[in-house]
């Protein structure tokens, strides 16, 4: 019965995760945390992050039949989200994680505000529109993005789609985007958990066949709906996202 109920979340789980950008382990962590199936948070993410893997990949393929996502800057962020990937589980077994978490927590609050007003981080910049992104730039954004992955088990699209927004590309590229690069960074993440013991893949068996299937649903919601719901939607999904982390980071 647990693993059917974990399957249904991962439906529920990869349809909003492939809607938003976001892999969806935001919910899996707190959900494997919650209900006692892992005893620490380290093996909550090295579950989660399975999953997340398994998400972008069929959520990719969804974007692939919209065009919606734009490969080179996806291609520009891979080296560095894979780098964070690795980096982010080795960082975990060496510090408490907590100051990080609220330092990423208060660092998220800001787009969370612009994108709940239904407007774009770049709208507030001069040179908006623009979609270039340097090879150095892309490294950083996908460094702190793989990073947060490996690191938090969120697959990195908190990080990565409000960077890429600011960057110039509209909501729903961002996400398809976000998605695309979170296969190599999640999948990397993935080994290095397993390696250290930190995936119950008893767990994350059932977690991943849900997932392939809800992130068939969100690329079709996502592709529908208006750019400005979409964005509010993705903020109160940062904003929730954010307070988790702060509150992490403080306890």
């Amino acid at each position: 019965m647990t693993y059917f109920l974990l399957a249904l979340a991962g439906i529920g789980v990869g349809a909003m995760g492939s809607m938003l950008g976001i892999g969806g382990g935001i919910f899996m962590v707190p959900l494997l945390l919650l209900a006692g199936l892992v005893p620490t948070s380290q093996e909550a993410v090295g579950t989660s992050i399975a999953a997340v893997a398994a998400t972008g990949l069929s959520s990719t393929l969804a974007y692939r039949r919209h065009g919606a996502t734009n490969w080179r800057v996806g291609l520009a962020l891979i080296p560095g989200a894979v780098g964070g990937g690795w980096l982010g589980p080795w960082i975990s077994q060496l510090i408490a994680s907590g100051t990080l978490a609220l330092i990423f927590g208060v660092f998220l609050l800001y787009p969370a505000a612009v994108l709940l007003l239904g407007k774009q981080p770049k709208e507030l910049f001069t040179g908006r529109g623009r979609t270039g992104i340097g090879v150095i730039g892309g490294a950083a954004v996908g460094l702190l993005a793989g990073t947060a992955s490996g690191l938090f088990g969120i697959g990195g699209g908190v990080i990565m789609v409000p960077a890429l927004t600011l960057l110039g590309l509209d909501i729903v590229p961002a996400v398809a985007t976000s998605l695309f690069v979170m296969i190599p960074t999640a999948l990397t993440a993935t080994l290095r958990h397993t390696f250290v013991g930190h995936t119950h893949w008893d767990l994350a068996l059932p977690l991943i066949g849900g997932a392939l299937i809800g992130s068939q649903i969100g690329p079709f919601v996502a592709t529908r709906l208006p750019a400005v719901w979409l964005r509010r939607l993705f903020a109160l999904v940062l904003t929730y996202s954010a307070v988790e982390m702060i509150l992490r980071g403080l306890r």
